[in-house]
C-alpha cells in the first residue's frame, strides 16, 4: 500500500482535473448535443409506460425468456418485426445531477488509484516525467477512453456516439497523466 501514501495528492489531483475537463467538455462544446434522438410521439409513449407501472430498471425488448428461446421462430420473428431496444428507466423526477456527479469523482477516483497502483509497481518512485507520463496515460485511457465502446458492442449504440465518448476518455487521460507525471515522488 506504499502506493497510496507517495501517490495520493495525484491521484486527488488526476481526480479534479478530470472532473474540470470533463465538465467543460460537457457543458461548453456542443460535441454530446446530437447523442440521443427524440421519439416522433414521446408523450403517448410516456403515458403508455406509466399506464403500464414501468419501473426504474433496465429493459431488453424483445427479452427471451433463455437463450434457447432466443433461437427459437416466434423470438425471431418478433425480432424482425422490431422494434428491438435497450432501455433505461429511471426514477421519476429531475435528473439527479448532484448524485451522478458524486459518482463520477468517486470513479474517477478508483481509476486514479488504479493509474497510481499500476505505474507505481511498473515504474517505481523516482522516475523521469514521460516514463511517467506514457504510463499512467495508458493506464488513465483503459478506464476512462475504453469501457466506451462496450454501449456499441453490446447494445446497439451509434459507434459515432461510443466514438465520441472515447474521444472524452483521452483527453481525461492526458488530464490524469499530467497531474500523475506534474506531482510524481522527486528522486531525494
Amino acid at each position: 500500500m506504499e502506493f497510496l501514501t507517495e501517490l495520493w495528492m495525484p491521484i486527488v489531483a488526476s481526480a479534479v482535473l478530470v472532473f474540470i475537463v470533463s465538465s467543460i467538455l460537457h457543458m461548453a462544446l456542443p460535441i454530446h448535443k446530437s447523442d440521443h434522438d427524440k421519439l416522433a410521439d414521446e408523450d403517448a409513449l410516456m403515458a403508455f409506460m406509466r399506464e403500464q407501472g414501468i419501473r426504474p430498471g433496465s429493459y431488453m425488448f424483445p427479452c427471451p425468456s433463455s437463450m434457447k428461446d432466443m433461437g427459437s421462430p416466434e423470438m425471431i420473428e418478433k425480432y424482425k418485426q422490431g422494434p428491438v431496444a435497450w432501455m433505461t428507466v429511471l426514477p421519476s423526477g429531475p435528473p439527479q445531477m448532484g448524485k451522478s456527479l458524486v459518482h463520477w469523482f468517486l470513479y474517477s477516483l478508483l481509476i486514479g488509484v488504479f493509474i497510481a497502483y499500476i505505474a507505481w509497481h511498473g515504474l517505481g518512485p523516482e522516475n523521469e516525467y514521460m516514463k511517467v507520463f506514457r504510463m499512467t496515460s495508458a493506464v488513465g485511457f483503459l478506464g476512462y477512453g475504453v469501457p466506451a465502446l462496450v454501449d456499441s458492442i453490446w447494445k446497439g449504440q451509434r459507434i459515432g456516439v461510443s466514438l465520441k465518448f472515447v474521444f472524452d476518455g483521452f483527453i481525461y487521460c492526458l488530464a490524469a497523466a499530467g497531474a500523475f507525471s506534474w506531482l510524481w515522488p522527486a528522486a531525494a
